[in-house]
């Protein structure tokens, strides 16, 4: 017996606890038994409800009906509701009622049958149905009302791009209209700014390009009235030569200035011909010197594997000529000019240093441009187009030009040609 007491008192403690409600009928639908939580969804003490018809928790239009359902189910044990899950609706106390899900299950118990009814409060969840359906339901709204809107915007922006696209071509007639009029007059005017620009670029390069050998031409013809003897004869000789040779050298600058047009449009080649490379340098740095200014000395450095080298000797002496003239003019008296030349099979070398102003860094991107004046090289006489020359003359030849400066230190011009050495 005391066992037997025990497994009531422990089954009476789960049956209070259970979470969903629990509810205990015979077959009459007459209540025996209701734990806490059934208790507490229907507002009921269990002294109110056992012994009283299940059909009073529900609502009435089911209450009449329920007993119904329990006599036709023992008859003919066809389930309706007894031995099927579903949603119903519960009456609770103050008459209000609210969904759960019931499961009745039918519990034979010696001669009885009861039947057990488990209680599902689905309050919140019919909640937030409706809550979801409301929200799909204003979504909906939302999405036609947008989407009307949206054919509205896309109605009037075909409506205007007819229109911008029937402007565009009435500004597009007009303009081929006033193309095929002003074709004659754009050719003249083409025609006379390529002929005026043609004329400036020979005044400008003219002005830059002559200075190096009339210089030295002033410089021999002043000397040779200083040998007046016999015994001087040779150094009579010597600058006789100098003159003779930039006479020269200004003559071939003067015939490529008439033909920049033609240089641009790569239609003049290049002429290779073979000298001797360390005389070629001796002899150009000399004429150099000539035009530096005081105590300026300008170190020749050669390398020569093979002396004799073949390329447009014409070029090459405008690109030395250039370069050291221009470590002269930004450099101060008294400094050091270095012009170093390596001579490898294939490979000709120029490097020319000096120690003057330097380049600023933000003007070194510009420097080959044709016309350009570093920052603070603008009262120092000059064009701003030796270096673009330059430039061409080494483009002509294959080769490269590439730079390094520091401004107040100096600067390092660095040449590579290919050329055949013989």
């Amino acid at each position: 017996m005391g066992i037997q007491k025990d497994d009531r008192i422990r089954l009476q403690a789960i049956f209070d606890a259970a979470v969903d409600g629990i509810i205990v009928i015979n077959d009459r639908g007459i209540i025996e038994e209701i734990n806490r939580a059934a208790c507490s969804l229907f507002d009921y003490t269990p002294e109110e409800v056992i012994g009283q018809n299940i059909s009073m928790l529900m609502p009435v239009q089911h209450s009449v009906h329920h007993n119904s359902y329990i006599s036709n189910y023992v008859e003919d044990r066809v389930p309706k509701i007894i031995g099927i899950g579903r949603d119903v609706n519960g009456r609770k106390k103050d008459g209000s009622e609210f969904p759960f899900w019931l499961s009745v299950s039918e519990v034979k118990l010696n001669e009885r049958v009861i039947f057990t009814g488990f209680v599902h409060d689905l309050s919140e969840i019919k909640i937030a149905e409706k809550n979801l359906k409301q929200l799909n339901e204003d979504l909906e709204k939302k999405v036609v009302e947008r989407t009307y809107e949206l054919e509205n915007v896309v109605n009037q922006l075909l409506s205007l791009n007819k229109k911008l696209e029937a402007e565009i071509n009435n500004k597009i007639a007009i303009q081929n209209q006033l193309k095929e009029r002003e074709h004659d007059l754009e050719e003249s005017l083409a025609k006379e700014k390529e002929l005026g620009e043609l004329k400036s670029r020979f005044v400008s390069m003219a002005s830059h390009e002559f200075r190096t050998p009339l210089s030295t031409i002033l410089s021999s013809v002043s000397l040779i009235g200083k040998y007046t003897t016999d015994e001087q004869q040779s150094q009579r000789e010597k600058h006789i030569q100098k003159i003779k040779n930039s006479v020269t050298h200004l003559t071939g600058i003067l015939n490529d200035f008439l033909s920049m047009n033609k240089l641009e449009e790569g239609k003049i080649q290049a002429q290779s011909e073979e000298f001797h490379g360390p005389s070629f340098f001796m002899e150009n740095i000399e004429e150099l010197r000539a035009i530096a200014k005081p105590n300026q000395e300008i170190l020749l450095h050669a390398e020569f594997d093979e002396p004799l080298i073949q390329t447009d000797g014409k070029i090459l002496k405008n690109i030395i000529i250039n370069l050291i003239s221009n470590a002269i003019k930004y450099s101060d008296e008294g400094s050091e000019i270095i012009c170093h030349v390596k001579c490898v099979p294939h490979l000709l070398q120029i490097e020319v240093t000096d120690q003057g102003m330097g380049i600023p860094e933000e003007d070194q991107k510009h420097l080959f441009d044709r016309f350009f004046r570093a920052s603070n090289a603008i009262n120092i006489e000059g064009t701003g187009l030796g270096l673009n020359i330059v430039k061409k003359y080494i483009e002509m030849l294959n080769g490269t030009i590439t730079f390094t400066s520091k401004i107040y230190e100096g600067s390092t011009f660095k040449v590579e040609l290919p050329i055949t050495t013989l």
